[in-house]
């Protein structure tokens, strides 16, 4: 059974940091591409980051240089860290995976977590 869990969500002030966590299990972790995905109250679900089986990563702009998306595949886990955490950044966010690569929309990822809610807010 595919199962993809997400972690390590909260409650954080507006420059501060937190690490997601997306533990997956049930498939061959290797062979797949992780992205994180967001969607804030009232907004469409948006691409946070993604890192391909061979290690590729993508930023959007808006995250970019605040970002970081790392895998360990001997834990099974991606983690996406957040430095400099704003506002816009507040939503649920969500981990994906899907074959090798990166994909351009969410619809094209196979597996989906439950989520973890961001809340970026003083």
């Amino acid at each position: 059974q595919v199962q993809l869990v997400e972690s390590g969500g909260g409650l954080v002030q507006p420059g501060g940091s937190l690490r997601l966590s997306c533990a997956g299990s049930g498939f061959t972790f290797d062979d797949v591409a992780i992205g994180w995905f967001r969607q804030a109250p009232g907004k469409e679900r948006e691409g946070a980051s993604c890192i391909s089986a061979a290690g590729n990563t993508f930023y959007p702009d808006s995250v970019k240089g605040r970002f970081t998306i790392s895998r360990d595949n001997a834990k099974n886990t991606v983690f996406l860290q957040m430095n400099s955490l704003k506002v816009e950044d507040t939503g649920v966010y969500y981990c994906a995976a899907a074959e090798f690569s990166c994909r351009a929309t969410g619809p094209e990822y196979d597996y989906w977590g439950q989520g973890t809610q961001v809340t970026v807010s003083s």
